[in-house]
């Protein structure tokens, strides 16, 4: 039975601090999620005899062990090897590994260098997970060793590469694998807005603990709050359902959504399915809300455009906002907040206008108007609404916030509700 995971990450660049980690996160994450308990993450870097260490002391403690990065044909990547010498196997060259790897080269016209075969150099016995997007294939093996059965999943480092490997391939067959009748299901929420604490009072007793595990991760400025269910598989899809609508309940408007979505991505489902259109006046976010916008595929549906007024000649010049209304009030005013927004929205020819004008720091805070003052303004055809904040943490973080306050803002009025309501509370 499959009950333990170890997660090993390897790679020079994560343990100097080059690199975060990202790939264990998600991994361990998806893991969780499948009802396994994740005993370790370890992180080694390039060296034979650490990557050596780390396999060994990861199979004594889990009966799953999944492994990313030193799959690429350099001297030194060295997983493959590595873990071939710890488990007493032969490498072969799988053909139709290395005539892949060819063909890619091929495609690109270019000459495959010798040392990619490499990469299609797999222990004997190992099952080929094939990877649609890069040359390093991943494989997995189980193999019976002292201490009981285990299973090795080895996959590559790049995340883009990793990640469709481990929902469509690792996944599936971990599902099958387990060496139990029971199903795990998972549901996730996407909130913001609330903070974790306040979240976990409000979903506290909404599900007894015999019956699913409610499990927070807080990734600023979201919190996702996940429903894992299992049991036997005749009932276990019905409780998941029913369970999950007593947290919707609780959670009500915090819930941006579920599922692996995005603030931007449900925004962009509403203007699509309302066929209304979207300007943005960023000052202190410097084009990160359109930035996130653009991210979804679809987004030119409703996306007008945005104007990055940084300088006050230019919020005054281009998107009308009054001269008077900066000298009186300040560029980080509510009144010049609405003026962007509707100045935006007429500019650009859209039907709603979203600004953001702040002070993300570090310089640049007054006492009546500290670092992290941050004004939001959203126009339509009937009227304009603004409201000021003061958000917290460094440049970075209030860009951020700033950008999804401006977001949930958008959602709330296309849901019909009042956005000057979005509160913003610290963990």
């Amino acid at each position: 039975m499959i009950a333990r995971a170890a997660i090993l990450s390897t790679g020079d660049e994560l343990t100097t601090g080059r690199t975060v980690d990202t790939n264990a996160n998600f991994i361990a994450d998806r893991l969780v999620a499948a009802g396994l308990d994740v005993t370790a993450i370890v992180c080694v870097g390039d060296y034979p005899e650490r990557i050596a260490w780390a396999w060994d002391a990861a199979m004594r403690q889990a009966d799953l062990v999944v492994s990313t990065g030193g799959l690429g044909p350099t001297a030194d990547d060295l997983t493959t090897e590595t873990v071939a010498r710890v488990i007493g196997r032969p490498l072969v060259l799988d053909e139709a590994v290395a005539t892949r790897i060819r063909q890619m080269f091929e495609a690109m016209g270019r000459v495959m260098p010798e040392n990619n075969l490499k990469q299609a150099m797999i222990p004997q016995g190992a099952t080929v997970l094939p990877n649609a997007l890069g040359t390093a294939p991943g494989f997995r093996l189980d193999l019976d060793t002292p201490h009981g059965c285990k299973h090795l999943v080895v996959l590559p480092g790049v995340p883009r590469e990793m990640k469709p490997m481990l929902e469509e391939l690792v996944r599936t067959w971990l599902g099958s694998a387990r060496g139990s009748d029971e199903v795990y299901l998972s549901h996730s929420f996407q909130t913001f807005g609330i903070s974790e604490s306040a979240l976990d009072e409000l979903v506290a007793g909404a599900v007894d603990p015999a019956e699913g595990r409610i499990a927070f991760r807080a990734a600023f400025p979201q919190i996702s709050v996940r429903l894992t269910v299992h049991g036997n598989p005749d009932f276990v899809p019905q409780r998941l359902v029913e369970l999950s609508e007593r947290l919707r309940q609780r959670i009500g408007i915090f819930a941006y959504g579920e599922g692996d979505t995005s603030m931007e991505a449900v925004v962009g489902q509403l203007l699509t399915a309302q066929e209304r259109t979207l300007a943005v006046a960023e000052s202190c976010t410097g084009g990160l809300v359109g930035h996130r916008l653009t991210a979804v595929a679809g987004s030119s549906v409703y996306y007008r455009g945005s104007v990055v007024a940084y300088a006050n000649d230019v919020k005054v010049k281009v998107l009308g906002v009054g001269t008077e209304t900066i000298d009186r009030y300040g560029a980080v005013s509510v009144e010049t907040a609405g003026e962007m927004a509707e100045g935006v929205r007429h500019v650009l020819g859209a039907n709603l206008g979203i600004a953001v004008t702040g002070i993300a720091g570090p310089e640049g805070g007054t006492p009546d108007k500290p670092v992290g003052t941050v004004c939001i303004g959203l126009a339509d055809n009937t009227r304009v609404r603004t409201k000021r904040y003061q958000l917290w943490g460094n440049r970075e973080w209030v860009k951020l916030l700033s950008s999804q306050v401006a977001l949930d803002w958008l959602r709330r009025h296309l849901l019909g509700l009042d956005p000057t309501e979005v509160s913003i509370l610290r963990r």
